[in-house]
């Protein structure tokens, strides 16, 4: 049954609308903008890497220390619609300090154009081949395929948990059955049924019922070795915080071991929190790099 909440456009706005629930909500992202530059100048990178032939289809590649490092692939937010991998670079510095190689994965924007209109499974598609052209050579760059790490914020949380259910052998006969295991899902959207009924959202991201069904982690199955956590912050609206506990309660906990909403952190201030190696969002990544 259809929550009755969602025909109101209102609430659904008050709840969905990021920006406007955070006033300095453009501070934080010009500053996110601003340190990922910087760090693109002071780290070692790849830049702009095909990971397939579209346009846009490029990821950044931060090389960790040793040989064979953890791989943490970030995948960016922004309702699957805005923002860049150059815009969260400044994710980077701490994770390759303590030894792990970082990639930050770009994608296709929603709605598209009328030549070549972008969904959330086309998408989803772009992340899969990402993941799938890290498996074969992220070694050449010191990364191990055999430990890579998802962490997404907002709709890449959606998408970090999201392809811990992909089908890899059935993309590429040669791919294992699961090239990725761990994810963290940083205030990230596993039921999709309230943004289709968003206005603001669904005029640019178009979904379906079928969509919502397909692309939502909390109405699929548990996949065989998922480990996923969720986080969100106390400043985040009650929807995104349900959302955060969806997936535990949909998967179970020895699936989702943790589904837990952090003090005094919004939706933006949640991802500062994971480039700060004093923060418990960064030392909940890193201890998901480890496990």
């Amino acid at each position: 049954m259809q929550d009755p909440r969602y025909a109101d456009p209102a609430w659904l706005e008050l709840m969905y609308n990021t920006r406007a629930a955070v006033p300095d909500h453009m501070e934080h992202m010009q500053a996110w903008a601003r340190d990922s530059a910087a760090v693109r100048k002071a780290l070692p990178c790849h830049l702009d890497v095909a990971y397939g032939r579209r346009e846009g289809e490029t990821l950044d590649i931060f090389p960790g220390e040793p040989q064979r490092a953890p791989v943490l692939v970030f995948v960016h937010g922004g309702y699957w619609r805005a923002l860049d991998k150059a815009d969260h670079s400044f994710i980077a510095p701490g994770f390759v300090a303590s030894g792990a190689c970082v990639v930050v994965v770009n994608y296709a924007l929603c709605p598209g154009t009328p030549e070549q209109p972008v969904s959330i499974p086309f998408i989803v598609r772009q992340l899969e081949q990402a993941l799938a052209w890290l498996w074969s050579n992220i070694n050449k760059h010191g990364g191990d395929p055999g430990n890579i790490t998802l962490v997404g914020h907002s709709a890449g949380g959606h998408l970090a948990a999201l392809l811990l259910a992909s089908a890899w052998p059935l993309l590429l006969s040669r791919l294992p059955d699961v090239l990725v295991r761990k994810a963290l899902s940083i205030s990230g959207l596993h039921d999709l049924a309230p943004i289709m009924h968003t206005p603001s959202l669904q005029q640019d991201l178009r979904l379906t019922e079928q969509q919502v069904m397909r692309c939502s982690p909390a109405l699929l199955p548990a996949p065989p070795q998922a480990h996923l956590h969720c986080i969100a912050g106390d400043d985040e609206s009650e929807e995104f915080q349900r959302q955060c506990m969806l997936v535990q309660q949909a998967w179970g906990t020895h699936y989702v071991p943790r589904a837990q909403v952090l003090q005094g952190l919004n939706h933006f201030t949640i991802l500062n929190a994971l480039a700060d190696p004093k923060s418990d969002v960064h030392r909940i990544a890193l201890n998901l790099l480890r496990y």
